[in-house]
């Protein structure tokens, strides 16, 4: 199956100001900003959670701690991912007891990578809070899972596929959408 780009969702100065308009959010939404922690999930939610981190910083003057998650050995699908998966560090060097963790990703599509970084975050500690931020909401739920901060919702198709890039991982930043081609035998 080959992935044709059908129309750029963001851009680069696009996808900045979403981030920059979360992190507004997360100061106006907290009724303190102590203990406010980022846990980004592996790979682009955890760049994304080192971006919205600075945005803080820069908005509200708050530093805060920033991880990254790896949920890698969580997942339901495991199997059907790879016959030998790739598991990479997880690195959350705080503690997050009692902690307000807002856990970042780039894409929420069916919610089963959120519930695997649910289950991985819990066994790191007891957070007072758990929020989710993510860059693009797209919407398919098979689970009960919805996100508190959103940069864009992006209404799908199950035929689409939305591919966020980013400059540490692509070269670029910019989100795309794209359709799934059945490739020709």
């Amino acid at each position: 199956m080959t992935l044709k780009e059908k129309t750029k969702i963001l851009d680069q100065e696009a996808l900045d100001r979403s981030l920059e308009r979360i992190a507004h959010e997360i100061v106006e939404k907290a009724k303190t900003t102590e203990n406010i922690a980022i846990v980004g999930i592996k790979n682009r939610g955890a760049y994304l959670g080192e971006r919205l981190a600075r945005k803080l910083e820069k908005v509200a003057g708050l530093k805060v701690p920033v991880g990254a998650l790896d949920i890698t050995l969580y997942r339901d699908d495991l199997t059907e991912v790879s016959e030998q998966p790739v598991v990479h560090a997880t690195e959350i060097d705080f503690d997050i007891d009692e902690k307000k963790i807002i856990l970042v990703d780039d894409v929420l599509y069916t919610g089963r990578t959120i519930r695997c970084a649910l289950d991985a975050l819990i066994d790191f500690g007891r957070p007072s809070q758990i929020q989710l931020a993510v860059l693009i909401d797209r919407g398919h739920r098979e689970l009960p899972i919805r996100a508190d901060y959103v940069g864009k919702n992006v209404p799908t198709s199950l035929k689409e596929v939305v591919e966020v890039r980013l400059e540490e991982t692509d070269g670029k930043d910019e989100v795309v959408l794209c359709a799934k081609e059945e490739d020709a035998d």
